[in-house]
Parts: C-alpha cells; structure tokens; sequence
C-alpha cells in the first residue's frame, strides 16, 4: 500500500505582493484537494517573504507578511537574510508573535545562547497514516550582520549535522528548509544523505524538475513570487522506504492577474501607503534627481552619509534615488518610494595612497550607465557617482584629489562613508578586501535622508 506526501514550496517572495494572491488561491485549493483524496499535504516557505522595499512590510516590519502566510495556512517556514538582518533586533523577535506555523532556524539564537520563543530547529510531523516527516530550517551564515543586532548565528552545517542526528531516529523521511543557496544545498546533500529533499532559497536558483545529488532532491522556485513548487513523495506505508520523490514548478505568471487579484494586491500596497503617511518634514522647494546628472537630492543624501557616520569623507552612485521628492509635505512613504533599497551605511578606515586609488577609480565614465542586479539595489542604473569632502582637480596631467580642502596624505589613516553595496562584489576589489570595515545597522540610507531632512533646513 502506497501512501503519497504532497509537499508545496516557495522561497525569495521579497515583498512581491502582487504575486501573492495566486500563490494563496494555489495552496490553499490544493491543500482542500489533497485532503479530499486522502493525501498528506504540507506548505513550506523557504524565506526572504519579506522585503521593506514595499511599504506594508516596512510599515508593520514583516508582521503583515506573518498573517498572510498565517491566511494561505502554511504549516512552517525558516528566515531568509531579509527578515533576518534588515529588522532591529524588537523588530524581528516580535513579527512572529501571531505565528499560526513553526518557524525553523536551527542557526539563530540570542547572544546568550537561547534560543528565540518564536523559533525551533525542527519539528517532526505524523501524517495520518504514520509516516513521521522530520522538517529541519537553516538560513545563511551572515554572522557579522546579525551579532551587531544583538543575535548570534552560529554555522548551519554544524547545525544541519547535529539536528540530523537528533531525528534521523524518529523520522521516516527527512526534509531541510534552506536559505543558504545551491551550492550549500549541493554540499549538505552530498555530506548527509540522511536528508531526502532540500528545499532551498537564498540564491534564486530555479530547479523545474528538481535536480538529484546523491540520494537527496533539491528543489527551488526563483525569486519574487514567479514559481511556487510542488515536490511529491510516493512511499511504502509498512516499511517506510521512499518508492518515488518528483518535483515540478508552477509558473503563477502564465495567464495574467484577474481583476479581482489585482484588487487584492493594490490594497497590500494602498494598506502600507496609509501606514506610512505621517509627515517628516515640508519642502520649500522641489528636489529634483537623475541618475544621470549631478543633483541636489542625491548630493543631501551624501551629506547625509558622511554627517551620520561622522566620517572625513563619503561617496555613493546617484543611482540610489529613484526619483525626485515634489515641494510641500514630504511622509516615511515619500522616502520609502525613492530609496527602497535595504542597504545600511558602511565605513572603512584606510591610508590616503589606497583611498586616492578608490577615489580614481570611481570616474570611470562606465560607472553611470552600469546596470546592477543584487546587493539590495532596488534601482536599474548606477549613476554618476556624488561626493562630500571630496573634490578632484587637475595639475598638468597629474590628478590630484583633496579631502576637506586639503592634498589627500598618502599615510594618512582617513574614513570613508559608502553604501555597504560597494563591499560585496567586485565594484571595488580595494574595498572588498579591505579589513577595517563597520556597518551601521539597523539603518537605511533612506533614513539617514530622513534624518537630514528633518534636521537640516533646507535651502536649495
């Protein structure tokens, strides 16, 4: 006698809310179906529901992303580095209070070692015919980020390795939760063939039939709501062993929205608008901002940046401000709606020789029309890059580059301010190596602009 586990999955939603009605009517109408044959069913979510680029997120700080997966009925989840680094420490321990689910993060505890009230390493399932389903979560290994929060993080392998242990006794069929990306998800399966299915985010990573290694299926279903997947388990029910293990992706895109979906995710957005009406400051003027073009928004921001971290110097692409803010009343949405991104102030300490060469490097007339994907960049383009204490000028063929006025010091230790964009990657390999950094959690740049405007007077 067979007995079959229907298992459905999303991962690396990010806020995109306007793919959220499709995915709730897909699981739930499923659930109801697999329940009326007979079947097992599960809902997982594999993390990064929540980004603050959408102001319902941002104004209840992930709490309203809590009811929706609390409405569509999934049965546990794990955080992704989005709900996991973006959020103050009160912020990310209370958005789960009115869970109706398990929350799995076998790598998260406070810093005195316990573990959160909201979150456990695993749970183990018995479907009605008593198979026992041991689920595992993980999320990736961003201990730096965490720790300035107040949260330690501790290596997911080592965890994976030790929860195995724990239920590999009193679990017929073991499945991990994984924010660590695919080639994680490929090295667990390859060191512990214990786990049957990994389903995985973090990385993007799309698998429409899943992909094997070794005994373990690893799953994924890309990014922004475009897929949701559906893993299904044939399996013996007197001896337990696993006859069957498939995967396939749902592209909820195929047909456009109805009405009544669009409906739905305008007032998502229209709820979070309204939250996040309440007034920062008045403009006399308007501030205008291109990407293209040296202007006055994205130079106060630069301001902004080199002010707050009270650094020598600071410097950011243009790119950052979406669009411009209109004279008169300017709200937390206003800001939220040019500066989306999820990307904190960084600083780095480091001799003028090396800061010169950085500085050099970023009039590269390639930079403005460099398109970016990743890092938290919510824009399209880089931009012409903005400057505060910094001014380049020109003696015969020799660039010279003055920092507050004076020659920069070729030993002379400075500070520089930059968006924490600019340590990931390869934009500047200087930077991604250099030692001496600090991030400045829980802050975004659009509230550094906040705190300039309602700080400063304007006068442009």
């Amino acid at each position: 006698m067979e007995e079959i586990i229907h298992i459905y999955h999303t991962n690396d939603l990010h806020s995109h809310l306007e793919h959220w009605p499709r995915i709730h009517k897909l699981v739930t109408e499923r659930r109801r179906w697999h329940v009326e044959e007979g079947d097992e069913v599960f809902v997982f979510d594999i993390g990064d529901h929540m980004d603050r680029w959408h102001p319902l997120s941002d104004a209840t700080r992930g709490k309203a992303n809590c009811r929706l997966l609390n409405e569509a009925g999934y049965d546990a989840g794990t955080i992704g580095n989005n709900e996991g680094i973006t959020l103050p420490f009160e912020d990310l321990d209370s958005m789960y209070q009115e869970k109706e689910f398990e929350m799995l993060v076998a790598n998260l505890y406070k810093q005195d070692g316990s573990r959160p009230a909201w979150a456990k390493p695993y749970q183990v399932y018995i479907s009605k015919k008593g198979t026992r389903i041991g689920v595992i979560g993980v999320t990736v290994h961003f201990g730096r980020f965490y720790e300035q929060l107040g949260w330690k993080l501790t290596d997911p392998m080592e965890e994976v390795k030790n929860c195995v242990e724990e239920i590999k006794g009193e679990s017929d069929i073991i499945i991990l939760l994984s924010h660590l990306g695919i080639h994680d998800d490929e090295r667990i399966a390859s060191l512990f063939p214990e786990i049957d299915i990994i389903l995985g985010g973090h990385t993007h990573h799309i698998l429409h039939q899943g992909k094997e290694v070794g005994s373990s299926l690893l799953a994924g279903a890309g990014r922004f709501g475009y897929f949701a997947g559906h893993v299904t388990v044939k399996l013996d029910v007197d001896t337990k062993q696993i006859l069957e293990k498939t995967a396939v992706l749902y592209e909820m895109m195929e047909e456009g929205l109805s009405d009544r979906e669009k409906e739905k995710a305008a007032a998502f957005y229209k709820e979070g608008k309204e939250l996040m009406s309440e007034q920062v400051t008045i403009l006399p003027v308007e501030l205008a901002a291109d990407p293209m073009q040296h202007n006055e928004l994205a130079s106060l921001l630069v301001q902004a940046l080199k002010e707050w971290c009270n650094a020598d110097c600071a410097f950011m692409n243009a790119g950052m401000i979406l669009k411009g803010l209109k004279q008169g009343e300017v709200t937390r949405f206003d800001l939220l709606e040019i500066c989306p991104h999820p990307i904190n102030p960084c600083t780095i300490t480091m001799s003028g020789a090396e800061l010169k060469e950085i500085l050099l490097q970023t009039r590269d007339e390639t930079w403005p029309h460099m398109q970016i994907k990743g890092f938290g960049f919510r824009g399209t383009v880089m931009g012409v890059m903005e400057y505060a204490g910094i001014e380049f000028r020109q003696k015969g063929n020799v660039p010279q580059v003055f920092i507050n006025g004076e020659l920069i010091a070729a030993k002379k230790q400075y500070l520089l301010a930059i968006p924490d964009m600019f340590t990931f990657g390869r934009f500047f390999p200087e930077i991604q190596r250099a030692e001496e950094k600090q991030y400045w959690l829980p802050e975004f740049l659009r509230h550094l602009l906040e705190w300039k405007l309602t700080n400063r007077k304007i006068t442009i």
